[in-house]
């Protein structure tokens, strides 16, 4: 991975769209990216030219789709020097109502997305520790946990998403890579509706420190058990809001 694939945000959530239905495709791309925090609020969209190469669609495809997320108020269109497309989206805020709700329509599928998100997350971090990352990359890394830390507590869901996106793109697999944003956008609604609570965002600080060090000094064994404790603490959250 160059020094420039680094700076290619969402290259695991922005793939090519492969099938028939270009534009729904592409609606569901780009609001992905958004939810998942690929672009937070405020962010400026790659360029038209760019994200229509990267999502494989035409100009016209894609303008079809930003203008149909422009009507939903996800984002808006500026002119000028300085314009392009910006993001307008915000993440509701916590709601357990809606939590539940989401939990019964998942039903029995709840519990084979935390399996599957613990397994290709924990790998992710595994195979990462593996890799002899370039000086921008582990750059990348330090500036998503940063970015994490510092954030206001509305944006920090959409922040951790971006950090675990960061590690999975570091694996240098795109269909991994690609796995763990699919994986995420399944408990997404559920994740999001969590209250955030200061002492579990203190100890999930703790353990985001402690995958990054271990992902950054080559220790594959402390990057997987880390992110698997990360990961089954988070999941305990959730059943504990359940219960």
């Amino acid at each position: 991975m160059t020094d420039e694939d680094v700076d290619r945000r969402g290259a695991s959530v922005l793939r090519p769209v492969r099938t028939g239905n270009a534009f729904e495709e592409t609606v569901e791309r780009i609001l992905a990216a958004l939810k998942l925090g690929v672009f937070a609020h405020g962010d400026r969209l790659p360029p038209e030219r760019e994200l229509a190469a990267r999502l494989n669609v035409s100009r016209e495809t894609l303008r079809e789709a930003l203008r149909s997320l422009q009507q939903a108020g996800c984002v808006e269109p500026r002119r000028g020097r300085y314009g392009g497309t910006f993001v307008t989206y915000r993440l509701p805020p916590p709601d357990l109502g809606q939590l539940r709700r989401a939990v019964q329509d998942m039903g029995a599928e709840l519990e084979d997305a935390l399996t599957y998100r613990l397994v290709l997350e924990t790998g992710a971090s595994e195979q990462a520790a593996r890799r002899t990352l370039t000086p921008a990359q582990r750059e990348q890394l330090e500036r998503r946990l940063a970015d994490l830390e510092d954030c206001d507590p509305a944006d920090y869901r959409q922040l951790d998403s971006r950090f675990h996106l960061a590690i999975a793109e570091l694996t240098g697999s795109p269909s991994l890579a690609a796995g763990v944003a699919a994986g995420r956008m399944r408990l997404n609604d559920l994740l999001n509706a969590i209250p955030v609570l200061g002492r579990n965002i203190e100890h999930a600080s703790e353990q985001h420190r402690a995958m990054v060090r271990a992902i950054l000094d080559g220790d594959v064994a402390a990057a997987r058990r880390t992110t698997e404790e990360h990961l089954e603490a988070t999941a305990a959250l959730l059943r504990g809001f359940l219960g």
